[in-house]
C-alpha cells in the first residue's frame, strides 16, 4: 500500500453523484467482468507434440473491422540468409470454418548475415534482440505467449563448418528462450535447400490463392539467392515424375491435401557463389599467394577488390574483343552438367524472386517498385548490350555483365526458351514473396495435422 505523506490534516469530503452516473458505472463494471470471463474461456493449453513446448491459443477478435469476429493469431519467422538476417511478423485471421488468410506483415532486415559472426558468436545476439523488439512492438502483449518464434538459416550457414554453424544457432536459441514468445525445441535450425524452395512455393501459391481450391492452377517458383538457387513447381505430366533424378521430388501436406512437387536447390549456384566460381576462386579460401583473379566478364579497365564470405579477393578484367561471347563461354563452363532440365517447366507459369528481380529492376527490364513481367530473352539482350558497352565505356557496376550473363544462361539451363514469360515480384498483395511466409504457415499447419489446435 502506498503511504500518504503527512502534510497536515486530511479531510474527507462527501460527494453526491447523480443516480444516472451510478447506474452507468454499475453496467460498465458488469460488462467488464462478463468480458473477462468470456475471454478466460478462450484460453486453453496443451502439450506441443513435436517440440516439447507448451502451446497456448488465444481466440481474440481483431479490432480491425475487416477481421472482426475472426480468430486472430501470429507467427514470427527469422530468415538468416547469407547476406542478412530478416524478421517477418505475420498476422493471420481465420473466418469461422474457412482457411486462414494473411492480414498483415511486418518486415525488417539487418546486415551482415548471421554467418559473419562465426568467429565472434556473442556479437550475433545484439542483432537478434533488436529484431525481437520489432516483434514486441507489432504483436499485442496478450498474444506473445501464443506466438511461435522460429529461425531458419539458409545457404550462409550451410556453407560454414558444422561446429561454427551450431555455435551460432545455439546462441540464437538462448536469446529465443529468454524471449516472451512461444519457443519449441525445434525453434532454430539450418533449412535444407529443398525446404527453402518448397516454402517459397507455398508463399506464392498462398498469396495468389492457388492453395485454397483443389484443382486450381498453381504457379512455379524461381528463387536466386546469394549462395543457392531453387526451382519448384507442381508437375502435371507423369513423364516429369518418372524422369526426375533422385532428390528432385518431394511430398508436401497442406490443407488436408498432398502435393508431389518437383523441387531442387543448387548450393553454390546462387549469384554471389557463382561470381566466385566464374572468377576462378574457391569457396571460403583466399586466392593462392593473393593472386589476382582475372575474368573476361569484367571491364578491361577494371581492377579492384571484392569481399565474399569474409574473404577478400583482388579481381580485374582482361583486354579482349567480344566480351559477351567470352563471358558466356566462361559461365557455360561453370554451369555445365550442374542443372537438371525438365521439359514441363516451360509450360508452367513461374514467379521469379530475389536477384532475378533486383537485376531486372536495376537495368529497367521491370518497374523497380511494382515489378512486372518479362521474357527470358530480355536478360540475354541486356547482357549483350552491357557486356559490349564495357569495351568502350566504364561500367556503372563492375559485375553487371557477369550477373546478367549468368542469369540468362541459368534460365536456359533450366529449360526456359527465350520467349518464356516470367512474373517478377518483390511483393504480392503488399506481402514479401520470400520463403518465410510459407515456412511459418507450414509450421502452424503441421501442428494442426498433429491434432494441436494452433489454428
Amino acid at each position: 500500500m502506498r503511504k500518504i505523506p503527512n502534510h497536515g490534516t486530511l479531510r474527507m469530503t462527501k460527494v453526491a453523484y447523480p443516480l444516472g452516473l451510478c447506474v452507468g458505472l454499475f453496467i460498465y463494471v458488469a460488462y467488464i467482468k462478463w468480458h473477462r470471463a468470456s475471454a478466460a474461456q478462450a484460453f486453453f493449453t496443451i502439450a506441443g507434440a513435436a517440440s516439447g513446448a507448451r502451446w497456448t491459443q488465444q481466440a481474440f477478435s481483431s479490432p480491425d473491422s475487416a477481421t472482426r469476429g475472426h480468430e486472430v493469431f501470429y507467427g514470427i519467422m527469422f530468415d538468416a540468409g547469407s547476406t542478412g538476417t530478416r524478421i517477418h511478423v505475420f498476422q493471420f485471421a481465420r473466418p469461422p470454418g474457412e482457411t486462414p488468410t494473411l492480414t498483415h506483415e511486418t518486415f525488417k532486415a539487418l546486415k551482415p548475415g548471421l554467418s559473419a559472426y562465426a568467429d565472434d558468436v556473442e556479437k550475433s545476439a545484439q542483432g537478434i534482440q533488436e529484431l525481437l523488439n520489432v516483434a514486441k512492438q507489432h504483436i499485442p502483449y496478450d498474444f506473445w505467449k501464443a506466438t511461435p518464434l522460429v529461425l531458419k538459416a539458409t545457404a550462409g550457414l550451410r556453407l560454414l563448418p558444422g561446429e561454427k554453424a551450431q555455435k551460432l544457432l545455439q546462441k540464437v536459441k538462448e536469446v529465443f528462450k529468454a524471449s516472451p514468445f512461444l519457443v519449441g525445441d525445434d525453434c532454430v535450425s539450418i533449412m535444407n535447400g529443398t525446404d527453402e524452395g518448397v516454402s517459397a512455393w507455398i508463399t506464392v501459391n498462398f498469396l495468389t490463392g492457388s492453395l485454397k481450391a483443389p484443382g486450381s492452377s498453381s504457379v512455379g517458383m524461381l528463387d536466386l539467392g546469394g549462395g543457392s538457387t531453387q526451382i519448384t513447381f507442381l508437375p502435371r505430366v507423369e513423364g516429369t515424375l518418372q524422369a526426375s533424378p533422385p532428390g528432385h521430388l518431394t511430398a508436401l501436406q497442406m490443407f488436408n491435401r498432398t502435393f508431389k512437387l518437383y523441387s531442387y536447390s543448387y548450393l553454390g549456384l546462387g549469384l554471389m557463389s557463382a561470381r566466385l566460381a566464374i572468377l576462378g576462386g574457391v569457396e571460403g579460401k583466399p586466392a593462392e599467394d593473393d593472386k589476382e583473379l582475372v575474368s573476361p566478364c569484367l571491364s578491361p579497365r577494371f581492377r579492384g577488390k571484392w569481399e565474399h564470405a569474409e574473404v577478400t579477393y583482388r579481381i580485374s578484367g582482361q583486354k579482349a574483343v567480344g566480351l559477351y561471347e567470352l563471358c558466356a563461354s566462361r559461365v557455360s563452363e561453370v554451369l555445365r552438367n550442374k542443372v537438371h532440365r525438365t521439359d514441363e517447366a516451360q509450360h508452367v507459369d513461374f514467379y521469379a524472386f530475389s536477384y532475378y528481380y533486383d537485376l531486372a529492376a536495376s537495368f529497367g527490364l521491370i518497374d523497380a517498385e511494382k515489378g512486372g513481367s518479362l521474357v527470358v530473352g530480355d536478360f540475354e539482350i541486356a547482357a549483350k548490350y552491357v557486356c559490349r558497352t564495357l569495351e568502350t565505356q566504364p561500367p556503372s557496376s563492375p559485375f553487371a555483365c557477369m550477373d546478367l550473363t549468368y542469369i540468362s544462361l541459368l534460365l536456359h539451363e533450366f529449360g526456359f526458351p527465350g520467349d518464356k514469360v516470367l512474373k517478377l515480384a518483390r511483393k504480392i498483395d503488399n506481402v514479401e514473396t520470400s520463403w518465410a511466409l510459407g515456412a511459418i504457415f507450414h509450421y502452424i499447419d503441421s501442428l494442426k495435422r498433429q491434432k494441436v489446435p494452433a489454428l
